[in-house]
């Protein structure tokens, strides 16, 4: 099961930033998780909402170029190794990770992780197989 995550084109430059939480916030959306990578002239930020539907119409009318991309968001323990013993598994059956990122809460022994897979099928698969837990969006929401 995949979620939906918002990728969004920013200038960089100072402010624009703010021009695309300003739009999040006033279409009543909550981030959930986030990423930016930049470049000389442009970055782009990478995020995980409550509501991609809603986000992706609010940038689009902020004047951003923005769409959405199925993910993996994943359950893995943590603690030392919890990761590293997940990217095995995926490389032991030839699967790359293009991107991810992730987060933790302090209220929980899990830590949440967003992939993004060259094979996201046969990744979402062997990530059930081996007991890890794949969320849904309403599990981010």
């Amino acid at each position: 099961m995949t979620v939906d995550q918002i990728s969004v084109f920013v200038q960089n430059r100072a402010g624009q930033l703010g021009d695309v939480t300003r739009a999040l916030r006033d279409a009543q959306v909550n981030i959930r998780a986030m990423s930016l990578s930049d470049t000389t002239d442009f970055g782009v930020l990478r995020l995980m909402v409550d509501n991609a539907v809603r986000a992706q119409s609010a940038l689009q009318a902020a004047g951003f170029t923005a769409g959405t991309t199925p993910v993996i968001a994943a359950e893995l323990p943590d603690r030392p190794g919890g990761l590293d013993g997940v990217l095995a598994l995926l490389a032991g059956k030839g699967i790359n990770v293009e991107y991810l990122y992730g987060y933790t809460q302090r209220s929980s022994s899990e830590a949440t992780l967003v992939f993004r897979f060259d094979r996201m099928d046969e990744a979402e698969n062997l990530l059930k197989e081996n007991g890890i837990r794949v969320l849904s969006a309403a599990d981010l929401g």
